[in-house]
């Protein structure tokens, strides 16, 4: 009884093996709100009912779905109690911890060695409101011990003097009815001779009337064509338009 250290009102429910409760009631007969029940007579038992569940079985009939039926039969912050462990205590202590109790204790006394863990002060499923404060927002800024010393880009020098030409207005042309740098069927704005001006000086390569590609992925460039490919050196393009070369693609690398 010094034990289960039960105080007056509180609930105890003591699980045995069933060759054993006729001394199980024997050695706890002064305790008053007890159930005695073998492992295999769990299921009539009322959930969250006790304050105190005392363990006495044979290890190997302490297996992790008797502790997972026993932590919902305790309340919020009930002892689980296994009494004469004898050997597997780190196994034991393991499962208890995987069926959710916590606070595990093994302490020895002259007579026997035995287990204590708590059931944790709240059940499946509560919840809790959090009283979260809303973080300031973070300025980003430079430190005032930034050395002056260490070198920076120049803006100015990631321009050069191409860059900062104007494009020539007459490449910026579109058709007037698709409103796309493609020229309609019936042009008569003079975008189709335009384009095939460019196509004679070499600045587009038309490829309507190129070879159709084998393989199917000619247009996505040059990682994904073969060695003997028509298009091979020259840009990605979309299937069936014709293909922008810039000045410097039309320009000698030696």
């Amino acid at each position: 009884m010094d034990l289960l250290n039960v105080k007056a009102g509180e609930t105890a429910l003591i699980v045995c093996d069933n060759n054993a409760k006729t001394q199980i009631e024997e050695s706890f007969k002064s305790l008053v709100n007890k159930t005695i029940r073998s492992h295999d007579e769990l299921s009539g038992l009322q959930n969250g009912i006790h304050d105190t569940v005392l363990l006495q079985l044979p290890e190997v009939q302490i297996t992790d779905s008797l502790l997972k039926r026993l932590i919902k039969l305790c309340k919020p912050g009930a002892n689980l109690i296994i009494n004469k462990v004898t050997k597997d205590l780190d196994n034991i202590e393991f499962i208890l911890k995987t069926s959710g109790f916590t606070n595990v204790e093994i302490k020895n006394n002259s007579s026997d060695t035995h287990i204590v863990s708590i059931k944790p002060k709240y059940e499946v499923g509560s919840s809790s409101k959090l009283n979260l404060k809303k973080p300031a927002a973070a300025v980003w800024k430079l430190d005032d011990d930034v050395d002056e010393e260490v070198e920076t880009i120049d803006p100015d020098n990631l321009l050069d003097d191409d860059d900062l030409k104007k494009p020539d207005p007459s490449s910026l042309r579109v058709c007037g009815t698709t409103g796309k740098r493609k020229a309609c069927k019936d042009c008569s704005c003079g975008l189709a001779e335009e384009l095939a001006g460019d196509v004679q000086a070499g600045k587009v390569i038309d490829t309507s009337n190129a070879p159709k590609s084998s393989c199917g992925n000619c247009y996505l460039g040059d990682a994904f064509r073969c060695a003997g490919c028509p298009y091979l050196g020259m840009p990605a393009f979309k299937q069936g338009e014709k293909i922008q070369l810039s000045d410097n693609l039309l320009k000698a690398d030696i």
